[in-house]
């Protein structure tokens, strides 16, 4: 997924300015593909000088009125052509998944905190997801507008329920908390500990 696609399909859905563009998709497509307000005006620039977009007509004076934008053919044509692509699976980067790779090295202290805080967090936004779904698709496929909008929603129920299941499974079979990760300090300290140790025995043979 790529920013110039996604604002080509809002802007398909319904033209907006880049304020209103930001608003959606905070609302929404930013639930999978996230932008700042800078560069969704960067983009809509890009896009406007490819041909691809246009802005509205707007009656009475340009001062002060905020600029929106349409799709043009072109720009049509280029979602059309996105759309119908092959793209492979990407693969996941999560720093969680990292982090507990690494506390398998150092320890898992302070670990408990954190899979609870992100569990916390998926849980809420399952019930965001499930709250949409009963809003606009009351009666599940049937009862929403356009199906693939649904099947995006059943994606992101999907989701959050693997997250919500997962770090629940994982925060029960956590085990204690080992302790603070050596520093290199605390490291350089036991490695002489071991070398003088070592010569003691050498020195003192039993």
């Amino acid at each position: 997924m790529s920013l110039p696609h996604a604002i080509l399909t809002a802007l398909l859905e319904q033209p907006s300015s880049g304020l209103e563009l930001t608003r959606r998709f905070d609302r929404s497509i930013g639930f999978f593909w996230s932008a700042t307000h800078q560069q969704i005006y960067r983009e809509l620039g890009r896009l406007e000088t490819t041909g691809l977009i246009r802005a509205l007509p707007q009656a009475g004076p340009v001062r002060g009125q905020k600029k929106e934008y349409e799709v043009l053919p072109a720009g049509r044509a280029e979602l059309a052509r996105w759309t119908a692509a092959a793209d492979d699976p990407r693969p996941v980067r999560d720093p969680l998944l990292l982090r507990l790779r690494a506390a398998a090295v150092v320890g898992t202290a302070g670990l408990d905190a954190e899979l609870r805080r992100h569990l916390d967090l998926h849980r809420a936004q399952l019930a965001h997801y499930e709250a949409i779904g009963r809003r606009d698709f009351p009666a599940g496929e049937e009862g929403g507008a356009d199906p693939l909008q649904y099947a995006v929603l059943r994606a992101g129920v999907g989701l959050e329920s693997f997250w919500v299941r997962w770090l629940a499974e994982t925060v029960e079979s956590l085990p204690p908390a080992l302790g603070p990760a050596l520093g290199p300090a605390s490291v350089e300290r036991s490695a002489q500990g071991a070398a003088q140790g070592s010569a003691e025995v050498s020195a003192n043979p039993s």
